[in-house]
C-alpha cells in the first residue's frame, strides 16, 4: 500500500550537469534510500544471496566467475526497475513499498522484458568471451581467485588482463551508453525502447566527462561491495540503483516525470 510522506526537496528542478552531478546523484539516492529502505534493502540482500551461490557454483571454476561478476554490471540496471519505482515516488510524496515494487514487476511490461533479454544477452556473451579469453590465453589453469590474480593480474608481461580489460570496456561502453537514461525512462514514461535508447546515447552525447566519471563511480562502489564478501551490495545496489533515477531526472529534465504513466506496447 502507497503512504505519503514529504516530497523530495525540489523534485522538478533543473540542474546542470557537471562533473560534480554524479556525486549529488550518490547524495540523492542515499536520501532515498534511508527515507524508505526496506525495498532497496531486499533487493541488495537477494542479490547478494545470488552471488553467494554463483561463488559457491563456481568455486573451483574462477575463470568463469571472473565474467560472471564483470558481466553482471551489463544486467544490474534493469534488476533495479523496482527501486526507480520508489524513487519516483518519493519525488511525488509518495512511499511506495515492496508490494508497489512486485506490481511494478507483475505487470510485464514488454518494453522492460525485452530490454532485460538484449541486456541478459549481452552478458551471456562477455561471460563466454572472457571464459574463452581465460581459459585459451593463460598457460595455467585459472581456478581459484589468487590464480587470477598471480597468473592475469600480476604478470610483468603485458598480454591477457590488458585484453581482458580492453575487450571487457568496449563491450560495457555501448551497454552503458543505452541504458543509463533508457531504463529509468522505461518505467517512467510511455515510450517505446527506441526512443528511450536514443535519449540515452544522446545525454552521453552531451555529457560524456560527467557520464565517464559517473561510470568510475559505478565501479568503484560495485569493486568495494565485491571486496567485502559481497556483503557491501546489500547497500551498494538500492544507492547506485536510486542515484541512477536522479542522473536520469538531471539528464532528461524535459521529459522525467512524478506520475505514473502506462506502460507503451
Amino acid at each position: 500500500m502507497t503512504q505519503t510522506l514529504p516530497p523530495a526537496p525540489s523534485p522538478n528542478a533543473v540542474v546542470p550537469v557537471d562533473m560534480i552531478s554524479p556525486v549529488r546523484w550518490i547524495e540523492k539516492g542515499w536520501d532515498d534510500l534511508r527515507a524508505n529502505p526496506v525495498p532497496g534493502l531486499v533487493h541488495g540482500a537477494l542479490i547478494t544471496l545470488f552471488g553467494w551461490l554463483l561463488m559457491w557454483a563456481a568455486r573451483e571454476k574462477f575463470w568463469l566467475l571472473a565474467g560472471a561478476f564483470s558481466g553482471f554490471l551489463i544486467v544490474a540496471p534493469v534488476l533495479a526497475t523496482g527501486l526507480y519505482h520508489v524513487s519516483r515516488e518519493r519525488a511525488a510524496g509518495r512511499m511506495a513499498g515492496l508490494g508497489d515494487v512486485l506490481a511494478l514487476w507483475r505487470s510485464f511490461d514488454g518494453r522492460l522484458v525485452r530490454f532485460g533479454l538484449l541486456l541478459g544477452l549481452a552478458g551471456t556473451g562477455w561471460v563466454l568471451t572472457s571464459a574463452g579469453l581465460i581459459t585459451l590465453w593463460s598457460e595455467v589453469p585459472i581456478n581459484k581467485p589468487m590464480d587470477f590474480l598471480k597468473h592475469v593480474v600480476l604478470v610483468r608481461e603485458p598480454g591477457l588482463f590488458e585484453v581482458w580489460l580492453l575487450m571487457g570496456s568496449l563491450l560495457a561502453a555501448p551497454v552503458f551508453a543505452s541504458s543509463v537514461v533508457a531504463i529509468p525512462m522505461l518505467v517512467d514514461k510511455s515510450v517505446p525502447v527506441s526512443m528511450a535508447v536514443t535519449a540515452s546515447w544522446r545525454a552521453v552525447a552531451d555529457h560524456p566527462g560527467p557520464l565517464v566519471w559517473w561510470a568510475v563511480l559505478i565501479g568503484m562502489l560495485f569493486g568495494m561491495g565485491l571486496i567485502t564478501a559481497l556483503l557491501g551490495l546489500i547497500v551498494v545496489i538500492p544507492l547506485v540503483a536510486h542515484a541512477s533515477w536522479h542522473a536520469y531526472r538531471d539528464l532528461c529534465p524535459e521529459t522525467s516525470t512524478s506520475s505514473p504513466t502506462a506502460p507503451a506496447a
